[in-house]
């Protein structure tokens, strides 16, 4: 082989070379740059899975915020019979919300007092004409807030009942980490009723119930049961809720940690309300037999939703969701026969007590 053909072989093969080493530069580089990629987002992900609460050393457990709501009033009277005021780190107030509503098992008196906790209401001026429940309002916020404010209850839990096929359900305004463990915490206790969440997207400033004073917070509503009537089975259901979150609270202020994970909540995107006739306004159909007491199961398009008086048939249009307080008796006067939800699926961190 001729010397020039040598020199050209050999810058060939050197040229071959640089050019079969540049990938692999590139992919070792990609490759470190992937790992430093992962690492931060396990990092990240790290941060994210742990969060830290200051310890939950008070909780107000409220009843009869609607009169004729018979569980919460019997719950809080039997507590309060027996002195409950402190169990292990945690101090409990028990706080019959509406007395006058309880006195005459009536909803309220002359409003709603679980629409009455918005902050318009509660910094408005009390004069003469005044209503009751926004009278009660500020008395309770004064006493287990003030709503957003430091000096506010750490835990409150609003007890209700309703007519509709609801199960256990815990309601929450925000997707607050703590209360919604507590969530996680009881649907893995509980197994004699189904255990769900709904959400409603509300700021604090408009959230209008009795458990937005606490700094956290979520109403219990269970049902069916009907206004005016106590059942031994709803009764017992709500008290091993209640025991449930006062047990985790005691976890919680020992230095247990929860562990991350996720849960799924119905966030209620809208209600609606019965057919009416154009004329005089009244309902002119019922909650359709397919539909009733079918709270949480998926509506789909054409499913039927109410049968009016003369016999036809009403059908769901739009989007699938689920429906919520089917048929709840509290609701007809606010014109909504039942409300429409997504489901979500929330992600929570692990959580611990704070350490000073």
């Amino acid at each position: 082989m001729s010397r020039r053909n040598r020199k050209r072989r050999a810058t060939g093969r050197r040229k071959k070379q640089e050019v079969a080493g540049r990938p692999a530069v590139n992919r070792n580089i990609q490759r470190l740059l992937q790992a430093s990629e992962c690492q931060a987002g396990l990092q990240r992900d790290k941060a994210m899975e742990s969060v830290s609460f200051p310890p939950q050393s008070s909780i107000a457990i409220c009843g009869g915020t609607h009169g004729n709501e018979m569980t919460g009033v019997y719950l809080v009277r039997e507590m309060q019979k027996h002195k409950v005021d402190k169990i292990g780190s945690v101090s409990i107030s028990t706080v019959l919300s509406n007395p006058r509503a309880v006195d005459v098992c009536r909803r309220y008196t002359e409003t709603d007092l679980n629409r009455c906790f918005t902050d318009a209401l509660l910094s408005s001026p009390i004069t003469d004409s005044t209503p009751y429940e926004v009278r009660r309002a500020q008395e309770l916020n004064a006493q287990l807030g003030p709503k957003g404010s430091e000096k506010a209850v750490d835990m409150l839990i609003d007890l209700h009942n309703t007519t509709a096929n609801m199960g256990l359900c815990l309601i929450f305004y925000t997707a607050d980490y703590l209360p919604l463990q507590i969530f996680k915490y009881i649907q893995n206790k509980m197994s004699s009723v189904p255990v769900r969440a709904m959400q409603l997207d509300i700021p604090l400033s408009d959230a209008y119930s009795l458990d937005s004073l606490g700094k956290h917070s979520f109403s219990i509503e269970v049902g069916p049961q009907p206004n005016g009537v106590l059942r031994a089975d709803i009764f017992n259901i709500v008290k091993e809720a209640v025991d449930h979150t006062i047990a985790w609270l005691q976890e919680f202020n020992s230095g247990s940690t929860f562990e991350a994970g996720e849960v799924e909540a119905f966030t209620v995107v809208k209600s609606v309300d019965y057919p009416r006739d154009p004329v005089t306004g009244e309902i002119s159909a019922a909650i359709h037999p397919q539909l009733q007491d079918n709270d949480f199961k998926l509506l789909k398009p054409g499913d039927p939703i109410f049968l009016s008086f003369t016999g036809e048939t009403v059908k769901h249009e739009g989007e699938e969701l689920y429906p919520l307080f089917v048929n709840e008796c509290a609701y007809y006067e606010k014109k909504i026969a039942f409300h429409l939800a997504q489901k979500r699926t929330f992600k929570l961190p692990s959580i611990h007590m704070k350490k000073d």
